[in-house]
């Protein structure tokens, strides 16, 4: 009775481990990306993810399910990675901490499955442990779990888990029903991160080892199960290619010759090796080299690659998990690591992800093969795998409080980085929309100064100072936007807003119409080109232009209020229609937070015209309220409707008949 009185207690105590080992993935997890929480969104692909999109915002409406199947989405398409921002938005609105914590709860799931698909296909316990720890805790994993808008990864990180289990029972037994498994969850995985185009690859590493597949004298059949694994990758390249193409985000060759994406993938793949294992001064935004990479640097990264691939493949028969971690963290980057280049990074954190789960697999089966049967094995193991992990979480803790804030991650960033002009120009976004001008303007002319041919800073710089008055210099700094991108279609917008408050009428409804020559769907601009035709007297287009702007989007209020006026005080009686005008005065007044004067004015005059002085004068009271003593000139201009209101008398009755201008709100 002793030997199945020993076996029931082993895997009652192999039960205990594992459980042990998931509670403190999910209590370190928590421990390091727990105060995410209370974290905001980033003014950096948040806004185009979550808090910008209003097909997003929403929530989880037919509509917008199926915008997120049919359209492509920060130029990319995946389908699965939308519908979880739906399911957030639908579930905590804009509380940025529910989004962050799904994040967290997504990457806890994904450790944990790795743990236990690893476990599953070694039998090794403490190595599989270490590998998903090493995944749950490292500091690059930060931007992929602090970051909303790389929802991407942790979502595709869980289904390639899910995935890789399943091709796990599927090789163990293998049968259509658990191999239609494998191909729908990777699916999944592919629309939530096209990145997962290389798993079949991965899977063809693991069938050596630990599946021990490629022994058998059927070897082909691992070539030919992959077949429509592949096809789905292909599927997912040509979507992704469709998608970035809308977008335009793939660079050219011209833009960036192959030479110098050649030499940057080379580095690249040393500098993660070498952040792996110091994983210090990381950023969020590293600028691309171009051609600024010294060749000593290429050829020594090189040699590296080179010389660790030669190791791997020596020992791959004795040590078969080498060559499978080094192949699965060369393979899976092979996506992203800028050969085909997107955006102007050079290289990313998140890009790390699921890659360097191969490395994190070499270290741990070989320091497990070296304290195997030494006296001193388990304590030495022990001891190291706890230190390395306890220092990746002190390091892991401190890299995501620079997430905390969007001034604190760019600042970090701009410490950690040269030259990057994304890091000034977003840190200045975030100072200009603190109020903090003058720094804001500093950081903008620095981000001018990395790269003069980047349109962006320009014309932020330029809403700066039109802000504060400066209409020349945002004439000028507009216009040299124009000149590097002629399509810059919120540059155009603007510049035809500052010539406008210039007096410049003809010219700002020049670079209006240049807005709606390239948007179908402009609200601000109809809005913008319709004041300027109501400089110029023309009331007809300019209400014309208003009413194409709230077709566009009906609850703007300023249009509401300026289209309200002028339909109750126009002295063109062709024109003037007051019961339209008392509908779109209420309906602002109820989109609007009471604290603009010109909204109950606007309503005022609306009753007036139709008749209804009594609630006309109620309703200007209100706006001579807002108005108070802050505004002196408005509140004695106010306190003069009051008198004519009550003496029966209408706005429109004040303007010459037969024109189209009336008082201005």
């Amino acid at each position: 009775m002793a030997g199945p009185e020993q076996a029931v207690a082993g895997r009652a105590q192999d039960r205990a481990a594992v459980w042990a080992v998931c509670l403190l993935l999910v209590a370190a997890i928590g421990l390091v990306f727990g105060p995410t929480v209370r974290h905001g969104f980033l003014n950096y692909d948040d806004g185009e993810y979550v808090f910008e999109n209003p097909k997003i915002l929403n929530g989880l409406t037919f509509d917008g399910i199926e915008w997120v199947f049919t359209h492509s989405h920060a130029a990319n398409w995946h389908p699965l990675t939308g519908l979880s921002h739906l399911l957030d938005c639908q579930i905590y609105g804009l509380w940025a901490g529910g989004h962050h914590l799904t994040n967290v709860l997504l990457h806890a799931a994904t450790a944990i499955l790795l743990f236990l698909v690893m476990r599953r296909m070694t039998g090794a316990l403490w190595p599989s442990a270490f590998v998903a720890a090493a995944l749950a805790l490292h500091p690059l994993r930060v931007e992929s779990v602090a970051w909303v808008a790389e929802r991407k990864d942790v979502l595709s990180g869980l289904f390639f888990m899910l995935a890789l289990g399943a091709y796990a029972r599927y090789a163990a037994a293998p049968s259509w029903a658990r191999y239609l498994v494998v191909l729908v969850l990777y699916a999944m995985g592919l629309m939530a991160k096209p990145m997962l185009v290389t798993a079949p690859f991965v899977f063809l590493l693991l069938d050596y080892w630990p599946l021990g597949r490629w022994a058998s004298p059927r070897r082909a059949r691992l070539l030919i199960e992959k077949v429509p694994l592949v096809m789905l990758a292909t599927a997912s390249c040509a979507m992704t290619l469709w998608a970035q193409n809308c977008m335009v985000a793939i660079k050219t060759t011209t833009e960036l010759p192959f030479a110098m994406r050649l030499t940057n993938a080379v580095v690249t793949y040393a500098v993660y090796l070498g952040q792996f294992f110091c994983p210090t001064g990381l950023a969020v935004f590293y600028p691309h080299p171009a051609d600024r990479l010294a060749w000593a640097a290429v050829a020594a990264a090189g040699l590296v690659l080179c010389a660790v691939s030669a190791v791997v493949l020596i020992r791959v028969r004795k040590d078969p998990y080498l060559a499978v971690g080094w192949f699965w963290y060369l393979g899976m980057l092979v996506p992203v690591i800028g050969l085909v280049q997107v955006g102007a990074q050079a290289r990313a954190d998140r890009y790390t992800y699921l890659p360097q789960i191969g490395v994190n697999l070499m270290i741990a089966w070989s320091l497990s093969a070296v304290c195997r049967g030494r006296r001193w094995g388990p304590a030495a193991a022990w001891a190291g795998g706890t230190a390395a992990l306890t220092a990746l979480t002190v390091a892991a803790a401190v890299q995501t409080s620079h997430w905390s804030s969007r001034e604190a991650l760019w600042k970090h960033t701009i410490a950690c980085t040269s030259e990057n002009y994304v890091a000034h120009n977003s840190l200045a976004i975030c100072l200009a929309s603190a109020g903090k001008t003058d720094e804001a303007i500093e950081h903008y002319q620095k981000a001018i100064d990395c790269d003069p041919k980047r349109a962006e800073a320009y014309y932020n710089l330029g809403n700066v100072l039109q802000r504060r008055g400066g209409l020349d210099q945002a004439v000028m700094l507009y216009g040299k936007a124009l000149e590097i991108n002629p399509q810059y279609a919120d540059a155009h917008n603007n510049l035809g807003e500052a010539l406008r408050r210039q007096g410049k009428i003809d010219e700002a409804i020049a670079h209006y119409r240049a807005v709606l020559e390239l948007e179908t769907q402009a609200p601000s601009t109809h809005y913008n080109l319709g004041l300027a035709y109501a400089a110029q007297g023309k009331t007809r287009e300019a209400l014309a232009e208003w009413r194409k702007s709230l077709r566009q989007q009906p609850d703007g209020i300023a249009v509401l209020v300026v289209t309200a006026w002028t339909l109750a005080t126009t002295g063109d009686a062709a024109l003037r229609n007051g019961a339209e005008a008392v509908e779109l005065a209420e309906r602002a007044a109820r989109l609007s937070s009471d604290r603009d004067p010109a909204v109950p004015d606007a309503l005022a005059a609306a009753y007036a015209e139709t008749g209804q002085f009594p609630k006309a004068v109620q309703t200007i009271e209100q706006a001579l309220t807002l108005a108070g003593q802050e505004n002196p000139a408005l509140a004695e201009t106010l306190r003069m409707r009051i008198k004519l209101y009550q003496s029966g008398t209408r706005l429109s009755d004040l303007q010459q008949p037969g024109t189209g201008r009336s008082v201005p709100p």
